[in-house]
């Protein structure tokens, strides 16, 4: 009743706060300052590892009390950067080699307008937001086969490994980031020296009212409600585990992962069992010094002992996976002219045949019964093998046998037989390309309203609408945040193409409590009814159907579900990360989002979720409303009916108190 109390007040107070703020639509000298100074918190951290995170951040940019940044209702209509502003966005960055184009330059400089308040309300000191790096693998797959990555990278650790994640609870997950720790340590133990580690994820409790940072005791983290090692099993591993949670809406929502300080992971998934498919992006180059740096900024507290890796930072470059030999053959070709569209589809066939072969002689790396890779190239041909039929067995069979095993459910196929060249591919290797990127997380913002809407994020998702040309995809579990309402209807009517993505019954329960967005087919319906017909023929609304099925299914059968989190603005500038496009991302929980401007990563990862999931051929919302239906007309088994207040808030009341019943809660 607590929760739903606060909820109400937020929905009340939200569009008072909007009203009364000033927001900035100009990069201040200050924040020119921050961006273009030779200090971070990390390089603080190195100069004097005894400083805390906390301390540093303080030393930069003194003790800011965060009170929430509202945006404005009318930002989508906001002039555009003139090239001056463009010229000084460009100042604020630390590119390399690298150009980036004005689109996203465009909205690198609406990002930056969000520091002047405070500097760190993008959890990174401002001047390692603009900068640059290298993805050689993306994955678009089960949550396991993401931590199956994150594990073999764990194992080949030499000096530390920083984690963060949100929600952790014992699951294959779990026991895989187990596995790898006491690999880890046992080749630590080999080569003489030791290992830092660190993992800090979300921990709702009384004690946080007091201190939103809390150590997590040895006997809890390893008991069997985080099954984490001991350090009695790990002996050559120094590891600290941390909580962090701002009451009361405060969540820890950001995954990512930094090894070594050469190789970043952004992740979309928590550490849990569930039916999910997942999206993760694996980054080097400087890039990395910046999730470092956010790392630090979100630990808080003094690291003891110092990260090994505090003098040593990314950019000076010496790693990268390029330099492997397997990796470069993933690439090779007899025909250097091929065109880069028909190289992408070669280079996924040839993954699905390597697999095929592979299955023949590789076993799974499994929970309890790992089986480690020195090189990506060759995890990226042992998991494809877990993907390719057995003898017998069909193509369609193979995936739903696969996607049954991870999310521990026993859905049969109703989905077509993939086409060759169509196949389910969840490592996806990327040509060698040195990249603009730039970090565009939030902070948490734990008050019971929806004020902290002026941040980084926000305005990253909102500028992309807002200054593309041509079109706009979104995937996202849940997409309502009362900000995107206007931002899409004005995209549509500007020309636009807008396609999104949603998964069907995504925490319905929570989406129809006081403040939050509502479900998704009530939003649909709402941005429909915004444009006119002919406008609607530029919106295009798809609900997530699993690669073997031929219909969504909802989300509240535990069986098939999407939780990527993806923005591409004129196939060039994508966001992809932790950020959903609801209420709690948008205005609560800390987030962590890559922004980059490549077109051929973009393609390839428009390529992955396409050929990973039916959605774009059976998941066709009705273009009157949005809502799936069945060529009877009938809506999806369970589909939730959107209804108005006070009966949708009672409604969810329902819901949350049955998933605080279920094991796990919420």
């Amino acid at each position: 009743m607590a929760i739903f109390i606060a909820m109400l007040g937020s929905a009340l107070f939200t569009y008072a706060s909007l009203s009364s703020f000033k927001w900035k639509s100009k990069i201040t000298p200050t924040v020119v300052k921050h961006c273009q100074a030779d200090e971070t918190v990390s390089s603080l951290l190195a100069q004097n590892p005894s400083l805390s995170p906390e301390e540093a951040s303080i030393k930069l940019f003194g003790k800011k009390e965060k009170t929430g940044q509202p945006s404005s209702e009318a930002d989508h209509e906001l002039s555009p950067a003139s090239a001056q502003d463009l010229k000084q966005a460009l100042s604020c960055g630390r590119w390399g080699p690298t150009q980036p184009g004005e689109l996203f330059l465009r909205v690198y400089h609406d990002v930056l307008c969000c520091l002047d308040a405070d500097p760190l309300s993008g959890v990174v000191s401002p001047a390692l937001i603009g900068t640059h790096g290298s993805i050689p693998l993306s994955v678009i797959a089960p949550l396991v086969d993401l931590v199956r990555h994150m594990s073999n990278v764990i194992v080949r650790a030499r000096r530390e490994v920083l984690f963060a994640s949100c929600s952790w609870s014992p699951s294959d997950a779990v026991d895989l980031i187990s596995d790898a720790l006491k690999e880890l340590s046992r080749r630590a133990g080999v080569r003489g020296d030791r290992v830092v580690v660190k993992i800090i994820f979300d921990k709702a409790g009384v004690k946080q009212f007091v201190n939103n940072h809390q150590k997590v005791p040895v006997e809890v983290y390893s008991g069997e409600k985080i099954n984490l090692p001991h350090p009695d099993e790990i002996p050559n591993l120094d590891l600290e585990v941390s909580s962090l949670h701002v009451p009361l809406l405060g969540t820890l929502h950001a995954k990512f992962m930094v090894v070594d300080r050469e190789i970043g992971i952004v992740e979309s998934n928590n550490m849990e069992n569930n039916a999910n498919v997942e999206m993760m992006t694996h980054l080097e180059g400087p890039v990395v010094d910046s999730l470092y740096d956010s790392f630090l900024v979100t630990w808080h507290d003094a690291l003891d002992p110092p990260l090994p890796t505090h003098n040593s930072p990314a950019a000076l470059g010496g790693f990268s996976t390029w330099n492997e030999p397997s990796f470069q053959r993933l690439f090779a070709s007899n025909d250097q002219h091929v065109h880069p569209d028909q190289a992408d589809a070669r280079e996924q066939q040839a993954i699905v045949q390597d697999g095929n072969e592979a299955k023949k002689h590789l076993a799974p790396h499994n929970p309890g019964d790992p089986h480690y890779d020195d090189t990506i190239a060759a995890e990226i041909a042992r998991v494809q093998a877990m993907y390719s039929p057995r003898p017998g067995e069909s193509r369609v069979s193979a995936i739903n046998r696969h996607l049954n095993d991870t999310s521990k459910s026993n859905a049969e196929p109703t989905g077509p037989e993939p086409e060759p060249g169509t196949e389910f591919t969840p490592y996806i290797a990327h040509p060698k390309e040195d990249i603009p990127m730039a970090l565009v997380p939030r902070r948490p913002h734990g008050s019971p309203n929806n004020a902290d809407a002026f941040v980084p994020q926000n305005e990253a998702f909102l500028s992309c609408i807002r200054n593309a040309k041509q079109s706009i995809f979104i995937q996202t579990p849940n997409l309502n945040s009362h900000h995107l309402l206007p931002a899409l209807a004005a995209a549509v009517r500007r020309g636009v193409d807008i396609t999104y993505y949603v998964c069907l019954g995504y925490n319905d329960a929570g989406e129809m409590m006081p403040g939050q967005g509502g479900i998704n087919e009530a939003f649909a319906a709402k941005l429909y009814k915004e444009l006119s017909l002919q406008e609607r023929t530029l919106l295009h609304v798809h609900w997530y159907t699993a690669k073997d099925q031929s219909k969504p299914i909802h989300h509240q059968f535990s069986q098939r579900a999407c939780h990527v989190k993806l923005l591409i603005a004129d196939s060039r500038v994508g966001i992809q990360g932790s950020g959903n496009q609801d209420t709690q991302s948008w205005y609560h929980s800390q987030e962590i989002n890559v922004m980059i401007d490549s077109e051929a990563t973009c393609r390839k990862w428009r390529e992955g979720i396409e050929r990973n999931q039916n959605t774009l051929t059976y998941g066709r919302g009705s273009p009157e409303d949005g809502v799936w239906r069945d060529d009877q007309g009938h809506e999806a088994e369970g589909a939730t009916k959107p209804s108005a207040p006070p009966v949708s808030w009672v409604k969810g009341a329902v819901g949350m108190a049955k998933k605080l019943q279920a094991k796990g809660g919420f």
